[in-house]
């Protein structure tokens, strides 16, 4: 749940304590908000394509499917969005740094030709802790993201001496091979940091990832959204809402948790973008959630878009091996053949894109 209460002490303690150093290059209030300005409210997804299982298939030189993507950003494009949230792969990277960085280039192009700007995920602390470069496992029956991958991987990060010149590398080249492409919306450089028993431990290399992006200056945002409101995570978000250029943030509850959190998070004085929301079980629905986002011009990103290899129309707890397809989808809107779950919801995500 959103703490309210602490939340709004956290951010008394943003207000005071700044890191001098690491906050010179963050965009003030002004150049936020004006950068903001000039965008109409946009709504989008977090988005894989339906034949990868987690981001290094989709990025991987084998398995990159730019005809399947074309397909998929068409219906996107129908629905009205105008963004969706994609995760990067550092294992790709390692292994195919121009062939990754020209599939990028091959994406925004995609996205382009649909009216779509993404914003791109560098790091993310969810799900399997080891990954490898090659062949990806098959999905599970009914397991939500059997096959997504932290990254980088939990061993690696034992040691940091090795770890740090390679992630270096890695986001200062992407950063600075798409600095000033305009078909990018932002930059989200770590996706809900301590997660996976984590905790305060992503801390450092996340101080580092922000330090590094900040060398490059890229011409978009830069933001890490918070996700865990409770008081053990007050450093990480403390230093998430500090740096952030513009603030982002993760809910699935329902409206009126959701309001609450717009509500305290609005003391920032900066735009504010959902990049996750919506999980039908947990009351958190396009038809509730969406208006609410719109009428504070909150830019709104749902988990999910085509049920694929990933799984997430099942919930993230309740795996359902025996079931094709569970009655109430967890997260995603399309099915494979372009058929919605709910043509109501597809209605309702209409109505609010195309005004």
């Amino acid at each position: 749940m959103c703490a309210a209460a602490s939340l709004a002490m956290l951010m008394g303690a943003c207000q005071c304590r700044q890191d001098t150093q690491a906050t010179a290059q963050r965009w003030s209030e002004e150049k936020a908000n004006e950068w903001y300005a000039q965008l109409p409210w946009m709504a989008g997804a977090d988005y894989i394509n339906a034949d990868a299982i987690n981001q290094i298939e989709m990025w991987s030189g084998d398995t990159y499917n730019h005809d399947q993507i074309d397909k998929e950003l068409a219906w996107a494009e129908d629905l009205g969005f105008k963004t969706l949230r994609v995760y990067l792969s550092s294992v790709v990277y390692e292994n195919d740094p121009e062939g990754m960085k020209q599939r990028m280039d091959d994406f925004l192009t995609v996205c382009q030709s649909h009216g779509i700007r993404p914003l791109f995920v560098f790091f993310d602390d969810c799900w399997n802790a080891e990954s490898a470069y090659g062949k990806q496992p098959a999905p599970k029956p009914g397991v939500h993201n059997s096959g997504w991958v932290r990254d980088p991987s939990a061993s690696l990060r034992e040691d940091t001496v090795s770890l740090y010149p390679k992630m270096e590398a890695y986001v200062k080249d992407v950063l600075t091979t798409f600095k000033d492409d305009d078909r990018i919306l932002l930059w989200d450089l770590w996706n809900e940091p301590g997660n996976s028993d984590h905790d305060l431990s992503t801390l450092p290399l996340l101080k580092r990832v922000f330090g590094w992006a900040r060398e490059v200056n890229p011409s978009q945002p830069l933001t890490s959204g918070i996700w865990r409101w409770t008081d053990d995570f007050a450093p990480l978000n403390a230093f998430q809402l500090e740096h952030s250029d513009v603030i982002s943030y993760h809910n699935y509850n329902d409206v009126d948790d959701h309001a609450q959190c717009i509500k305290y998070l609005t003391m920032m004085n900066r735009p504010l973008i959902c990049t996750e929301y919506m999980a039908r079980r947990n009351k958190s629905f396009f038809q509730t959630i969406m208006p609410l986002l719109k009428a504070n011009k909150v830019v709104a990103i749902n988990w999910g878009f085509v049920a694929g290899k990933t799984n997430t129309i099942f919930a993230w707890d309740e795996p359902l091996p025996d079931l094709q397809e569970p009655p109430l989808w967890f997260h995603d809107i399309y099915r494979q053949d372009g058929t919605p779950f709910s043509q109501e919801e597809v209605d309702s995500i209409k109505a609010l894109t195309k005004n």
